[in-house]
């Protein structure tokens, strides 16, 4: 039987380019990060390169939560704030500090709920929103932003940045209209505050026409902070931050340094260089755009036959499928999605999860080995699945 992962590492399991390069350095040398090597330079330099503008320093990190932590690090010495401004239902990892920005986390009844010093703005939703089908969307969702700002400094608070996912995953697959970041960039810049994107979930080519997802949002968006994380060693653990020289010289002011024990050692950076070679070798990208095409059209085609599937939205290798109980008033099917993905891994090795504040979106981020063929037998076992739960659901009320 064919065992088809629904998997976060962006090249799949055991890719032997990965491997043999991670053995390779291991049989070699792997120290601390006080000793400089050539690996962390070169992973530096390709990082760099892809970056707009003035993005040119970097930290490493073990994991997409050290970065997003040392972000808001950099963030809060720069500006002397302490206050975050967050999306709703966004998630940016486990430490104290990324559970207190993360709503994905703290509004669940075992956290103690928002802290004083985060400010929330409602997510871009294009499909559930209040301004969801709006041409001018974008702008709208940021003028809300502007608004959270604007309470905010009446109310004597001081924001040292605004944080958000390139594309937000966990909070339900959301690809933010045109023209949000931009227009939120300014008025996050014009209230004294930075702008970071998490690219942890959506980076290193995902979304196929980009390497980076936020790139989507126009040639002109720059970050003052990017972080990365779990795509950079295929599961290996390495992560980056990647700033500007100021950013980066006004956190080194009064020793107040950052030293990270395995952040970029020479196994780590290894890994990193493998991934980006194959990435390029195997022309990744342009096969995450026509197979992430191809999926996204055949998931619409099948809206037309299941009425459960209320939205169906993504780019490349990052697509989401909403399910509802009825589209008119878009009931989301919490209960229904749930029993989707446990017949998709009993029934047909199919690995999927839920995510949104419903959990009643499909989440479906595949290795970008993930293929054609894959692709077809995705939608067929889905197809069924869902025919099942609709079948199974109008006998229960008698229709």
């Amino acid at each position: 039987m064919t065992h088809r992962t629904i998997f976060c590492a962006i090249l799949g399991h055991s890719h032997p380019d990965v491997t043999k390069a991670v053995s390779s350095q291991l049989g070699l040398l792997n120290t601390n990060t006080r000793f400089l090597h050539d690996g962390m330079l070169h992973m530096a330099k390709r990082l760099t390169d892809s970056l707009p503008g003035k993005l040119s320093v970097c930290f490493f990190c073990n994991s997409g939560s050290e970065a997003n932590d040392l972000a808001l690090r950099l963030a809060r010495k720069y500006t002397g704030n302490k206050d975050v401004l967050i999306l709703d239902d966004a998630y940016h990892g486990h430490t104290d500090l990324l559970i207190d920005i993360s709503p994905h986390k703290y509004k669940k009844p075992c956290m103690e709920g928002k802290k004083d010093w985060v400010h929330v703005t409602d997510t871009p939703d294009i499909y559930r929103g209040e301004y969801a089908g709006d041409q001018n969307a974008g702008e709208k969702y940021a003028l809300m932003l502007k608004n959270t700002i604007d309470k905010a400094t009446q109310d004597g608070r001081k924001i040292s940045a605004f944080i958000l996912e390139a594309m937000q995953s966990c909070g339900g697959q959301q690809i933010y209209p045109a023209g949000y970041m931009k227009h939120c960039f300014k008025y996050v810049r014009d209230a004294g505050a930075l702008c970071i994107v998490d690219e942890v979930q959506t980076g290193f080519g995902r979304v196929g026409s980009k390497m980076w997802a936020f790139q989507l949002q126009g040639d002109d968006i720059e970050p003052d902070i990017i972080s990365f994380g779990k795509p950079m060693g295929n599961g290996f653990p390495v992560a980056a931050v990647v700033t500007t020289p100021e950013i980066a010289t006004k956190f080194g002011e009064g020793g107040h340094e950052y030293f990270n024990t395995y952040g970029g050692n020479p196994v780590a950076a290894a890994a990193a260089l493998a991934v980006w070679d194959i990435l390029e070798k195997e022309n990744l990208r342009e096969h995450a755009t026509v197979v992430g095409e191809y999926l996204l059209n055949e998931m619409k085609k099948l809206q037309s036959k299941h009425e459960i599937l209320g939205h169906v939205r993504g780019v490349g290798l990052f697509q989401g499928y909403e399910l509802v109980r009825d589209r008119e008033t878009k009931e989301p099917a919490t209960k229904e999605a749930t029993e989707a993905i446990t017949r998709c891994r009993e029934k047909f090795n199919i690995l999927l999860s839920t995510e949104g504040p419903h959990n009643n979106v499909l989440k479906f981020k595949p290795p970008m080995c993930f293929s054609k063929d894959d692709a077809k037998y995705l939608v067929k076992c889905l197809s069924e699945v869902l025919s099942e739960i609709e079948r199974n659901s109008k006998e229960q009320n008698g229709k």
